[in-house]
């Protein structure tokens, strides 16, 4: 069985006025995951300080021509960019280093389409790559001006070019339409649901969303130590009682730095997140930098109209965490919030809790009263409705019940049908 050569990578970082080297060390430490996950093989990190972007070849000629060098001392077939670059730059850095360039955008585009399972994920992985294709079309023709003679891609290049070009804005539109049919077919399925109280799990990448959907739900979600395991939008229901449920919404993580083009490609799957009552913001705790990665997914959550939505943040692996003090001051800063492990199991109780107090708060209080003649429709109402209290008076029942307010139109055109059905038959 034929296996794939596993790539080997430089990796490449820049400092400017305006960022600093820690942070770009870090960012190349996620870029080093993100390589990873794609499944190549990092050899060397190289960062070069500038005062600003060299607009030719982002890092200067002079260190693109080191690059070169470096690649070939070490047999390196793949360099990656952590910033994105230009359909020129990487045009000129391959003609230099004759090796392949990638930036980080691209990096992310290859591994959601190596994780992307259903159609709907397969479409805006591939509306997404074709965008970025789009304009770094020129450079896939360049032997063909060779042949042909003349500045730029004349000749067959050149109508080729144009071909392909077209080809792609067509298959752009046709996946756009699809796009649609996809959301459509979402908001049906939302709309069957909006009388339940939703939960979205939102968050940094590998931070243990679908770990903690597994175990609060035992939903069988894929679980892997990878960035961006989970493309697809995953619903599972969260039972209290006969009367209270709660849909748990996993959908794709967030990053720094996380392309345009592929969140308004993934505009659909992020439509459930906009569609919850309420945001669980899970954060990894172990993770050096957290309090960036929230700031990264909160900054996405604005963009998306979701900065005032209630959220709870759950901290997440704190059976690998051995700063007690820090846990302690958490607890104390931040009220809405827990701290779990949801390999382990730990605390998960108290997040549930939180949870059921959230979907409980819209709740209407009300009294319904049933002539003894009619006790049946009791047992009827108890199937409808959480009922608090059952008295007896002067040949009357009196329910107390609790009424969702998310519900209640729904509940009350129940118990209404329901009392006056009765009635009917009663006087026929």
């Amino acid at each position: 069985m034929f296996e794939e050569t596993q790539e080997r990578a430089i990796l490449v970082g820049l400092v400017t006025r305006q960022n600093v080297r820690w942070q770009v060390e870090e960012y190349l430490d996620e870029l080093e995951l993100l390589a990873d996950t794609a499944g190549a093989e990092v050899l060397e990190r190289v960062i070069q300080e500038r005062e600003r972007m060299d607009p030719a070849f982002m890092v200067g000629r002079g260190k693109v021509e080191e690059l070169a060098q470096m690649a070939k001392y070490l047999d390196a077939d793949l360099i990656i960019f952590d910033d994105d670059l230009s359909p020129a730059q990487a045009n000129n850095i391959e003609r230099i280093c004759k090796s392949k360039i990638v930036d980080r955008s691209g990096l992310i585009l290859d591994i959601f389409a190596k994780h992307a399972r259903t159609r709907e994920a397969r479409t805006q992985v591939e509306l997404a790559q074709l965008n970025y294709l789009l304009p770094r079309l020129t450079g896939q023709w360049r032997h063909l001006s060779r042949q042909v003679g003349g500045i730029g891609v004349r000749g067959p290049g050149e109508t080729q070019l144009e071909v392909d070009r077209r080809l792609i804005r067509n298959r752009v539109a046709h996946l756009e339409k699809e796009l649609v049919k996809i959301s459509n077919q979402r908001q049906v399925r939302r709309k069957n649901r909006r009388d339940i109280f939703k939960a979205a799990l939102v968050g940094y990448t590998n931070v243990g969303k679908s770990t903690l959907l597994n175990a609060l739900t035992s939903a069988q979600v894929l679980v892997e130590d990878r960035l961006f395991a989970t493309l697809d939008a995953t619903v599972r229901g969260l039972q209290f009682n006969d009367h209270l449920q709660v849909l748990l919404i996993d959908t794709v993580g967030f990053i720094r730095k996380l392309p345009h083009h592929l969140v308004a490609s993934f505009k659909s799957t992020l439509e459930e997140t906009a569609d919850a009552d309420l945001l669980l913001h899970v954060i990894d705790i172990t993770h050096p930098h957290f309090a960036e990665q929230i700031t990264t997914v909160e900054t996405v959550l604005a963009e998306l109209g979701l900065e005032n939505r209630p959220t709870i943040r759950v901290y997440n692996k704190i059976d690998q965490f051995e700063q007690p003090a820090l846990l302690t001051k958490i607890k104390n800063q931040d009220t809405m919030s827990v701290c779990i492990s949801a390999q382990k199991g730990t605390h998960l109780d108290r997040l549930i809790g939180l949870i059921r107090s959230f979907a409980e708060q819209g709740y209407t209080i009300d009294a319904i009263t049933i002539p003894v003649q009619q006790a049946g429709l009791v047992s009827k109402v108890y199937n409808i409705v959480d009922v608090l209290q059952t008295t007896h008076d002067d040949g009357e029942i009196t329910l107390t019940v609790k009424i969702p307010a998310i519900q209640e139109k729904k509940i009350r055109n129940l118990l209404h049908n329901l009392l006056v059905g009765e009635s009917k038959s009663g006087n026929s």
